[in-house]
């Protein structure tokens, strides 16, 4: 699993899609999102603005991402 650093308390979801490098531009993300590619924290999330933190997990495509603090 791969450390995504973030400098604020939360992001969301859409821009860490973007931060991490699994989408392109946030009409991807959205789009993967709408077709419930994308999991956090075991889950299924239809949200791009959904509030992620330190400790989150996130998997799409078979690649998973973990938010830490930088």
């Amino acid at each position: 699993m791969r450390e995504v650093g973030i400098q604020d308390d939360t992001i969301r979801l859409g821009q860490l899609l973007k931060l991490a490098g699994l989408v392109e531009h946030g009409a991807e993300a959205k789009a993967l999102l709408e077709e419930e590619q994308v999991e956090v924290n075991g889950a299924v999330e239809t949200r791009r603005g959904k509030q992620l933190g330190p400790g989150d997990e996130i998997v799409l495509g078979g690649e998973a991402v973990r938010v830490v603090r930088d």
